[in-house]
């Protein structure tokens, strides 16, 4: 390839303008896979991330309704077993003791859904964190 000192004829200049063009093309087309490459793993990271989503809204959505069910089968045998009651102190006592019961499940269960919510919410950002962290790391080493 003749650099352009040694351009002296027009044929010279074609081929120098024609290699370039090539290379420039070549370039292009390279440049151009590469954004596709990383477009994909985006919307990779994405389908990963809404999968996440959409599973942690399920298990809590599956938790809410066997502790609703679980909660309304402790009213109900609270029910019967203070309409059993034989006095009013024992209905006070029984009462009581339903209200510390259903008080410490229901802390346990804010307790349980608080760690479902986070670890879901590891699961939903974790492929969005890999894609930014892998652009970040891209920008610094075109530094």
């Amino acid at each position: 390839m003749p650099t352009p000192t040694e351009v002296k004829t027009p044929y010279d200049y074609f081929t120098a303008g024609n290699h370039a063009f090539k290379e420039s093309f070549e370039k292009s087309i390279a440049t151009l896979t590469e954004m596709n490459a990383h477009s994909k793993k985006n919307l990779e990271a994405l389908v990963a991330s809404m999968t996440a989503a959409a599973k942690g809204a399920e298990t809590m959505g599956a938790r809410a309704m066997a502790f609703s069910k679980k909660s309304i089968e402790g009213q109900v045998a609270a029910g019967k077993a203070l309409t059993a009651a034989k006095s009013i102190q024992e209905a006070v006592e029984l009462q009581t003791g339903f209200a510390k019961i259903a008080f410490e499940t229901y802390v346990a269960e804010v307790n349980e859904i608080s760690e479902i919510t986070s670890a879901s919410v590891k699961s939903v950002m974790s492929p969005i964190t890999e894609r930014v962290t892998a652009l970040v790391e891209r920008v610094q080493s075109a530094r």
